[in-house]
């Protein structure tokens, strides 16, 4: 199983441990503002045996994110197929991070961590990245770990309820081009 290491943080297989604080980000509006409705404990667990299982198959995809120094969870980052329905195909790199875990730059280098994976280990030719359109945290990650935004690709996702959630931005980064 393959664990990536940072400075600060280490990305690992989920564990029992994880799931607690987890569904508590799951509950927690702020964290669950761009991505929809909030979940539930089920719910959050089913979502770790998704990851348990697709981690499993491939090899990669969502791990586990802790500070390494303290052995805290702080949420999650990784690689994805894009999901079926939308209008290209790909491998999307994600984070999700407790609140407060945002503003010390983990989101930006644990996605530093998850594309040099993808480029050089996967030798994944692009990743691509998805977000609303108002989740301006995100972007900037993207930004900073090298993507460009794609106004071509920016499309309504179907399966979001009207409003915000609805329209979507697409970043791209190619093998080679990141910095």
């Amino acid at each position: 199983m393959t664990e990536l290491r940072t400075d600060r943080l280490v990305l690992r297989r989920w564990r029992d441990s994880d799931l607690a604080p987890w569904a508590a980000m799951n509950a927690d509006p702020e964290v669950r503002e761009h991505l929809g409705d909030l979940l539930t404990r089920e719910q959050s667990d089913a979502s770790v045996a998704r990851f348990r299982a697709e981690f499993e198959q491939r090899g990669h995809g969502w791990w586990a994110v802790e500070v390494a120094a303290t052995g805290e969870f702080i949420g999650f980052a990784g690689l994805d197929p894009v999901d079926d329905g939308l209008p290209f195909d790909g491998v999307e790199i994600g984070w999700r991070l407790a609140r407060p875990a945002w503003g010390h730059g983990y989101a930006t280098e644990a996605a530093s961590a998850v594309l040099a994976f993808g480029f050089d280990t996967l030798r994944l030719p692009e990743i691509l990245a998805v977000t609303t359109a108002t989740n301006f945290r995100s972007q900037a990650v993207m930004r900073r770990i090298g993507m460009t935004r794609d106004p071509d690709g920016d499309f309504d996702d179907p399966t979001a309820p009207e409003g915000s959630l609805r329209p979507q931005v697409l970043y791209r980064i190619a093998r080679g081009t990141e910095g």
